[in-house]
């Protein structure tokens, strides 16, 4: 097994980090909290499952984004999964526009948290925000899932490689 570090000869460049973590696939998602009257959102590629009891997933998100101040523990939080139709969407909440006209793209409704549930997502995962770790330069946020909304059974959407790809939907549904 390894021995861990050994000194400075071992150091990653950022730019090499970025370079190898760019040919790791990712679902496209976005990820909401506030209300539908007051909505925050932006788009995220790094979710992850972390456990299925409870149901908690991660995201995380650069403490740098304008979006940050809105998600703190205890606030909704909602994981937003984007078909391979939606490039559009991903690409308003990454953008520069306010976090309300960010929302006139797509229907929102909501769940059991009140976060702003994207209705044309593949799937949702309505949390409340269980804690915050902030590492480096992000902030990853643990979400315990209250309510699940699961689409219609069409492809995803992925960012690999800086650019996005479609997914067929090959799965059968049970």
């Amino acid at each position: 097994m390894g021995e861990g570090r050994k000194g400075a000869d071992m150091s990653v460049d950022s730019q090499t980090y970025r370079d190898a973590m760019a040919r790791l696939g990712a679902a496209v998602n976005v990820v909401t909290t506030g209300t539908l009257d007051d909505p925050v959102g932006f788009t995220a590629s790094a979710v992850c499952s972390v456990s299925d009891a409870p149901p908690t997933l991660l995201v995380c998100m650069n403490r740098a984004s304008r979006a940050r101040a809105a998600f703190h523990a205890g606030s909704p939080l909602c994981i937003n999964v984007l078909s391979a139709g939606q490039r559009d969407i991903s690409g308003t909440f990454a953008g520069p526009l306010d976090m309300y006209e960010r929302f006139t793209v797509g229907h929102w409704t909501t769940l059991a948290t009140g976060a702003p549930v994207l209705e044309e997502a593949v799937a949702s995962f309505d949390c409340t925000l269980d804690r915050v770790v902030e590492v480096g330069t992000h902030s990853v946020l643990f979400g315990v899932v209250e309510a699940i909304r699961i689409g219609a059974p069409v492809g995803g959407l992925v960012y690999f490689n800086r650019a996005y790809h479609m997914l067929p939907h090959g799965g059968r549904e049970h």
